[in-house]
């Protein structure tokens, strides 16, 4: 009976039903949005550092991402070689630069240089062309979900990058950047032209270490041995790169404050909700009380109101969230909705429409039986 009644009072007042899921689905949408966005933003962040088979990076001084540094002197590459442990290293130069469009405009893009040779950091996803095609003459390789911004269409296609041609040669799919600015992998000769370094320059070193070696003590030996560098990580780079760009910026706590207020209002929503449906029916509850129903029993009808209600409304929440990130999957906004991300949000609506419930319970457990003889 405590189901069957729940389900009625539940169904019962159509407004305050849709009143109360309105409130749970704005809650679930805006958190899983706002949380996905947050998680994405991470990946992309992150998406180069991920992708490198590094184990050890070689920065500037203060370097804080992959896409924001400044360039190394030059010759870390062969000092790195000449230390014990080092199985390999490898130059990579990054760079923002201007792309100049079909229209004469400019659009700023990130250039990456990198041989595929010893396949330390490769464009990835690629839909149409390959690596090898960087090797051709100007090749550049760019990501679909920029072409627009470069006013191009396809492989094929060219403009200018810093007053030299660079054609399209191979296209890749999901390779963002947290700036927005389009990636450009080239080879890294070529890079150092459009980037005019000198021929041993680069933005970072990839490092890795031989099998018996221990990656902590090569990067002491590094750090201590290297003049005006940073010697990170890839745990320590990737974690320097997030806090920069999510918490330096503000960014991340925006979106995270996005996901609180969202908690809040479905708390809010949901309390008022069910607290006035239970003050419209304590005439019922009294009557219950009346006949024998314990508190205990009345209390477990609202928590099931309750848990129905976070049903029902993530369901819902959800299916808009998925929704949402398959309308955006092509864009250049990331979001990463995860299974334990969507498991969390469940948890966390549940104990929403619990907590909400407190009120009422509350309300209930004042109930004097005897009102039901004074109606």
């Amino acid at each position: 009976m405590v189901y069957t009644l729940a389900l009625r009072n539940f169904i019962h007042d159509r407004i305050s039903l849709i009143v109360t899921l309105v409130g749970i689905v704005f809650s679930v949408v805006l958190m899983a949005i706002q949380i996905g966005l947050y998680y994405g933003s991470q990946q992309v962040i992150t998406g180069m550092i991920d992708h490198s088979n590094a184990q050890l990076w070689i920065t500037p001084i203060g370097a804080q991402s992959f896409d924001d540094s400044a360039f190394l002197k030059g010759g870390e590459k062969y000092a790195a070689l000449s230390r014990p442990g080092v199985a390999s290293a490898t130059d990579v130069a990054v760079n923002i630069m201007a792309w100049k469009r079909a229209d004469g405009g400019q659009q700023a893009v990130v250039l990456v240089g990198t041989d595929s040779d010893d396949k330390s950091l490769m464009a990835w996803n690629l839909i149409e062309g390959s690596v090898a095609d960087m090797y051709k003459p100007n090749a550049v390789i760019a990501d679909k979900a920029y072409l627009a911004d470069l006013q191009v269409k396809g492989v094929g296609e060219s403009g200018e990058v810093n007053g030299r041609k660079a054609v399209i040669v191979a296209i890749t799919d999901h390779i963002r950047s947290f700036t927005t600015l389009p990636y450009l992998f080239t080879t890294l000769s070529r890079a150092r032209e459009f980037m005019q370094l000198g021929p041993n320059q680069s933005g970072f070193v990839i490092v890795r270490v031989k099998p018996d070696a221990s990656v902590a003590a090569v990067r002491a030996d590094l750090q201590k041995n290297l003049r005006d560098v940073d010697v990170l990580t890839n745990e320590e780079f990737r974690d320097r790169s997030v806090h920069h760009w999510l918490f330096a910026t503000g960014a991340g706590a925006a979106l995270i404050a996005g996901a609180v207020l969202g908690l809040i209002v479905g708390v809010v929503v949901v309390a008022q909700t069910l607290y006035a449906s239970t003050k419209d029916h304590l005439n019922e509850f009294a009557t219950l009380r009346a006949l024998g129903a314990s508190a205990g029993y009345i209390h477990r009808v609202i928590l099931v109101q309750a848990v129905l209600s976070a049903i029902i409304g993530y369901l819902i929440g959800m299916a808009e969230a998925f929704a949402v990130n398959w309308a955006t999957r092509d864009t250049q906004l990331v979001m990463l909705i995860t299974p334990g991300l969507a498991l969390a949000l469940f948890l966390i609506t549940l104990t929403m429409c619990i907590f909400s419930a407190i009120a009422a319970i509350v309300k209930v457990t004042r109930i004097d039986p005897a009102m039901v003889f004074s109606r």
